[in-house]
């Protein structure tokens, strides 16, 4: 299975939704996940709507909607739901909650899986799967810890996004992927160093021909590669961004066709 080239609308939070799709457009990406925090806020349907066409008219597709929707006790996700639906992602990155797996306590942690467990079901009820963003200071910080949070929700409807953990070396970085690869769905594609010098992807060039690589070779590939985040923020930066992705995208697939 190939996997999609995209952009996370929240690499431009300063562009509104058509330039954003055209700049996708011309750097010849295939997809876009719309962020929840500007572009297309929860609960405002239309704006979705207008969104979702405005993608398509640009011949791209919506491949999931970026929320922020924490699983903290008495949240709901129906609104996210809602902008989901008309703007047609089948997908919903969200966050297991707002602490780090090493600090929660059990009554913190119970209540984020709870709030999950719920979430993913009214989401499954309506054809739309979640899955997790990859971060710090969520229960979701490690691979392992990403995998408790995936055992204990239990739903066909959560899987997990993956991302380089701020400042481990590429080979830690990989590992962690390979980890969690079965339950991967997406991709957030950058090059921050040693911290979060946001950087262009080839100054990681062995970050992202391994990954490239384990990716292609997956049982299961992350159905989306999404460039979040690029050298200064600068649009113009975005065409040799994404061809760098797909550049890297392409000799792993072929490295997996020869057996490599």
């Amino acid at each position: 299975m190939d996997i999609r080239t995209g952009l996370c609308s929240v690499t431009f939070r300063q562009l509104d939704p058509a330039g954003i799709a055209a700049l996708a457009a011309d750097a010849g990406l295939q997809v876009i996940e719309w962020g929840g925090d500007v572009h297309v806020p929860p609960g405002d349907a239309a704006r979705a709507a207008e969104v979702a066409r405005i993608t398509a008219d640009a011949g791209l597709a919506v491949c999931s909607y970026g929320s922020y929707f924490r699983a903290q006790a008495r949240e709901d996700i129906a609104p996210v739901l809602d902008s989901a639906e008309a703007l047609g992602a089948d997908r919903i990155r969200v966050w297991a909650g707002g602490i780090g797996s090493a600090d929660a306590t059990a009554a913190e942690r119970a209540e984020v899986i709870d709030v999950l467990a719920g979430a993913a079901d009214q989401a499954g009820r309506r054809g739309i799967s979640l899955a997790l963003e990859f971060h710090g200071r969520t229960l979701a910080d490690d691979a392992e810890q990403t995998l408790r949070v995936l055992a204990e929700v239990a739903s066909p409807h959560l899987s997990t996004y993956w991302q380089p953990t701020v400042s481990a070396p590429d080979a830690v970085a990989v590992a962690e992927y390979e980890r969690l690869a079965d339950r991967v769905s997406a991709v957030h594609v950058f090059s921050w160093w040693p911290v979060a010098e946001r950087l262009p992807l080839t100054a990681r060039d062995g970050l992202w021909t391994a990954f490239a690589a384990a990716a292609s070779a997956a049982s299961s590939p992350p159905r989306d590669a999404l460039l979040e985040f690029v050298p200064g923020d600068d649009p113009a930066a975005l065409a040799t961004e994404a061809a760098a992705l797909r550049g890297y995208l392409a000799a792993g697939a072929s490295r997996t066709r020869l057996g490599a």
